[in-house]
């Protein structure tokens, strides 16, 4: 019997594949390789608008152009599928860890909390200059959390760091001093 994990990424790649072929038939009736008019066209417009109404919907609020919908759907879909799987891996290995760390007393539970919290505020830290590069920042409530764990170490190093150009590097060194932090607890841990 198939795990939960396989079984998810059959059902992503089902989505996928469902999301290609709906793109796929809504880009036949709109660039009129399949007559709107015909059965077949009003069968495709029937079957893929549903799907692509929202999408269509949502680019023409961002300015973006309608008739692309169905590709923007299947690269939703695709990174939605990514991150979901990575997800599950992650919560996956993390229970694994939590129940090593249980049962390897009080120092590995310290470890186990020390990377735990490295691995939570390094991701902040990704997802913050993530959404810096598509423009959302610190007041959308989607990226309010990411600023609020990583505000304490980005912004005393943008203050010590020299601006260069268009480029922010204070998340990169706080990514480096964030694993020299890790690190260190971990050597003084164990030694």
């Amino acid at each position: 019997m198939p795990d939960l994990h396989t079984l998810a990424r059959y059902a992503v790649f089902a989505v996928f594949v469902l999301s290609v072929v709906v793109a796929f038939a809504s880009w036949l009736v709109r660039a009129r390789r399949v007559s709107p008019f015909g059965t077949l066209g009003r069968t495709l417009r029937a079957m893929s608008d549903p799907l692509i109404r929202p999408v269509e919907a949502r680019l023409v609020r961002l300015g973006g152009n309608p008739v692309n919908a169905g590709w923007w759907l299947v690269v939703v879909v695709a990174v939605a599928g990514l991150v979901l799987l990575s997800l599950m891996d992650w919560v996956v290995r993390t229970f694994q860890g939590l129940a090593a760390a249980a049962t390897g007393g009080p120092r590995a539970m310290l470890a186990f909390l020390i990377m735990a919290l490295y691995s939570v505020v390094f991701a902040a830290l990704l997802i913050r200059v993530i959404g810096a590069w598509f423009g959302v920042f610190r007041y959308s409530r989607w990226m309010r959390p990411a600023y609020a764990l990583t505000d304490w170490l980005v912004e005393p190093i943008r203050r010590v760091l020299p601006p260069m150009g268009a480029l922010d590097w204070s998340p990169l060194v706080a990514c480096l001093v964030l694993w020299l932090l890790k690190q260190l607890l971990l050597s003084v841990l164990f030694f």
